[in-house]
């Protein structure tokens, strides 16, 4: 995080870009590659702006038709645009850091081409304190499942940082980057601490593990 944001500072509209999978998560970096023309308006706009903040949102369904308006998760997580970079062929390389979740309170209709809603922040205080703790968290057994989900899933991780990274940016992290699909997303995004994100996170894990032989998490 570059700078320090109060209640006070977030504004009550944003921009929104709805991105199914793509999760970001208070005090979290996540890259983005942008080409299409609206979110490139969108981040042209972004950059002028005094907060400089974009929702990510994981959308229910997405139109089929061009003018249609996707319908949207209620709780999304803004970040901070922190880094930026246009590429020869017109893309922006871009990296948001994670400042606070916000429940959407309407979706806008406007003159842009890209996504605004009204938000409110209420109930999200705790995104804009300290890292948070998981007193509970068991780092032997959390690794232990991990390695097990992550031969399964064929992923590659550097264990040694693994094993020294701090609660919340190991989980928060694993979180984002596990390829699960959009609405376990969701589940880790809206669980309400640290604690019952990692217990999440370990459900859908062994869920994996176990070749999803039960009912989808709720």
């Amino acid at each position: 995080m570059s700078r320090p944001y109060a209640p006070a500072d977030l504004p009550a509209t944003i921009p929104v870009f709805p991105l199914p999978g793509a999760l970001l998560l208070p005090r979290t970096r996540l890259p983005l590659n942008i080409f299409e023309p609206r979110y490139l308006a969108m981040l042209d706009d972004t950059l002028k702006s005094e907060h400089r903040l974009i929702g990510m949102v994981q959308p229910v369904d997405l139109p089929s038709g061009k003018t249609g308006k996707p319908r949207l998760h209620r709780i999304g997580c803004a970040g901070r645009l922190t880094a930026f970079q246009e590429t020869d062929d017109g893309r922006y390389m871009v990296t948001l850091s994670g400042v606070s979740r916000f429940r959407i309170t309407e979706q806008l209709d406007g003159f842009a081409a890209y996504l605004k809603a009204d938000v409110d922040w209420d109930s999200f205080e705790r995104d804009l304190g300290r890292r948070e703790v998981d007193e509970s968290f068991d780092r032997p057994a959390f690794l232990d499942v991990l390695r097990r989900y992550f031969e399964t899933a064929q992923l590659a991780s550097d264990w040694d940082s693994l094993k020294e990274a701090d609660e919340e940016l190991l989980v928060n992290s694993l979180s984002m980057l596990c390829p699960f699909d959009p609405e376990e997303k969701q589940a880790l995004l809206e669980a309400p601490t640290l604690e019952t994100r990692r217990e999440t996170l370990v459900t859908l894990m062994e869920f994996a593990l176990r070749g999803g032989d039960d009912d989808t998490l709720q």
